[in-house]
This record gives structure tokens, sequence and C-alpha cells, in this order.
């Protein structure tokens, strides 16, 4: 993708952002003991949180204490979907509102979350607003706590669109530097700690087609291994040279999350396949994730930015870099454009506690 301003990537307007901030704790024995049942433990938590929501202005918020992972997709209907693992927000933020609980009878949670949804338009000019109205009602929520404990904050924002978007016919495009959060923050009067931990990167899924299987499979096959080495091969080759050496590839039918090592290590459940990276690190980093005798639907493709990545512009040379790369890739497999999306999600992540009150 050409652009006069190798700072900025140049994204169709039909991109969709979303933003959401999951905060957490673990109650012990001593903070379920100050209710009668852990059932009216999340009803009284629910109800004096739902109180403060008016004052901040928040207007999508769900309390989790069934230990399952929050999702958040875009979509044009609001609905949930639970699987044992995880919870699927789908929601179009210029619309949908809501409040909810989800726990599970008879299961006492190991963790309480609750997720902020961000509602309304202009969702990345006005995150810094967002996560600083989050911070206040979460300070407040904090002081009616039992023992206050401390909460671990995670702010989640997205950024995702065809990379076939233009072959499409779909022309307008807007110029985006994509600057770290730290700094965005910071330049609208939002603090964050000193002591934070951020992370960024771009996933690809990846559709394993009939003409990809039939490209590297013989017809009965029962070792995938081909496919997989010819993906992993030409998905490596198409990144060499821009500087993009923080890699992972899923392909074992698991959903991918990605972390940073300061917080969580590689594991895996049977949904999720939990994958860090430090991005100080100077090595390079592949991780490979897929089993020769299981053929999956699709397959993840996932790049890690550096600390380096983030320029005093922001990560748009980056991105730009990972475009070629995306391309690059997409050639090779001799993807049509024309009639398959490519969906390129870029995410940013920022992750702090915020001490006991």
């Amino acid at each position: 993708m050409a652009s006069h301003n190798p700072h900025r990537v140049y994204i169709s307007t039909t991109a969709r952002s979303n933003q959401y901030l999951l905060a957490e704790f673990k109650p012990d024995a001593a903070f379920y003991q100050q209710f009668s049942s852990h059932e009216a433990c999340y009803q009284q938590l629910a109800q004096q949180l739902f109180a403060l929501l008016p004052q901040y202005d928040l207007r999508n918020v769900q309390l989790i204490a069934n230990d399952k992972l929050p999702v958040v997709r875009f979509h044009q209907e609001a609905y949930t979907l639970q699987t044992e693992k995880q919870i699927l927000f789908f929601y179009n933020p210029k619309y949908h509102e809501g409040q909810g609980i989800f726990s599970q009878p008879d299961y006492q949670a190991r963790k309480i979350r609750v997720v902020f949804l961000a509602t309304g338009e202009e969702l990345r000019s006005q995150a810094a607003a967002f996560h600083s109205k989050v911070v206040q009602c979460l300070q407040a929520w904090q002081q009616q706590l039992p023992g206050t404990p401390a909460l671990k904050l995670r702010d989640h924002q997205q950024l995702s669109y065809d990379l076939f978007a233009k072959t499409k016919g779909h022309k307008e495009s807007y110029g985006y530097k994509l600057r770290g959060l730290y700094p965005r923050y910071k330049a609208r009067h939002c603090a964050l700690p000193d002591e934070h931990s951020e992370l960024t990167y771009v996933t690809v899924t990846l559709p394993l087609t009939r003409q990809l299987k039939q490209q590297w499979l013989a017809a009965g096959a029962i070792d995938f291994s081909p496919l997989y080495q010819q993906l992993q091969q030409r998905f490596v080759e198409a990144c060499a040279g821009k500087k993009l050496d923080r890699l992972a590839i899923v392909a074992n039918g698991l959903t991918p999350v990605v972390r940073s090592s300061k917080w969580d290590q590689i594991e895996q459940n049977r949904e999720l396949q939990k994958i860090s990276f430090n991005p100080d690190c100077t090595e390079s980093q592949l991780l490979t994730f897929w089993q020769a005798d299981k053929l999956v639907e699709s397959a993840h493709f996932i790049i890690v930015a550096d600390k380096d990545d983030n320029t005093e512009f922001g990560y748009g040379r980056f991105m730009n870099q990972v475009e070629d790369a995306l391309r690059s890739f997409a050639r090779q497999l001799e993807i049509p454009a024309e009639r398959q999306d490519l969906i390129v999600r870029f995410y940013q992540h920022i992750s702090y506690i915020l001490p006991a009150a």
C-alpha cells in the first residue's frame, strides 16, 4: 500500500473500532464470608456497581462470576453467546446498551470480572475519556467491596478491516498514526501509572479453503503437516526483512489469546490457546501450534510489535510493514481478493493494577 507518509497507515473507512475495559480480582474465603451465599454476593456486587453507572455515563457493563473469558465482537444485533470457557459479546457500540450478571448455580467464582463496553461513536478519539470514567467508577466501587481489594485493569482496543476492501470497491480511506496508548492517553490528560504493561499486535484468520487443501494435501491424506508447513513457511517468508520477528501460528482448533509474558504464560484449555510475548525482548520468536493428525477449519496468524515499533509518531510504520507482509502472504496463497475477505485486527492493550483503596 503506497503512502506518501510512512508513519500513517491508510485504512478503509469501512473499518470498525471497539474498546472495552476488563477489571478483575480474586475473592478469597474471607471475602465470601461477608455474604450469606456466593449468589447473594454477586447480586449485591452488581447492584452496587450498577447504581454507580449513571454518574459516570457508563451504558454497557457486565459482571462475570463464572470464570469465563469475555470476547467482544462487532455485530449489528446485540446478543451474548456462552461456551464452556468463553462469553462472546456481540454488539454495535453506536446503539447497544445493557447490564447483566453472568454466574452459574452452585458455582463459586475464582475471579470476579467486570466488562465495560464502550458505547457511542468515534470510539478511538473518546478512548481516553472512557478509560477515565471507568477508573473513577471502579475506585468508587472499590470503596464498597469488603477489604477494598486491588483490581487488575486491562484496556483493550481493536481496529478491524478487510485487507482487500479497496479491491472490492471501497476506495475511501483514512490515515491513522496509531499512537501508543500511554502517550495518547497522556496527551488527553488521562493519567496512567508508570508501572504498566503494553502490548500491540495484529491477527489474521485464514479459512483453510478447499483450494488450499487441494494444493498441498493428497486425496484422502491423514497427515496434514504438509499444509501447515507450507503455510508456516510462506508466512515467515512474507514477514522476513520487514522487522516482523515476533510471530505465532495457531492452527489447532483453539482460539488464540495474546497476552504479555509479564502477566501470563503459554497454556491452553479445550477452547483457548494462550500465547505470551515479551515486547521488550530483543530476540525473535516464532510460536506454532498445530497437529499433523488434526485438520482444522481455519488458521490464525499473529504478528506482535516490539517496543521499537512504537515510534514517536505511533505504530503507523509497523502497520504498513504488516500490510506489506500480509499482501505478500496472500499473493503466495493465491487468495482471490475480489471474493474473499481477509480480516485484519489491530489490537492495543494496556494493563496495570488499581491498588487497594
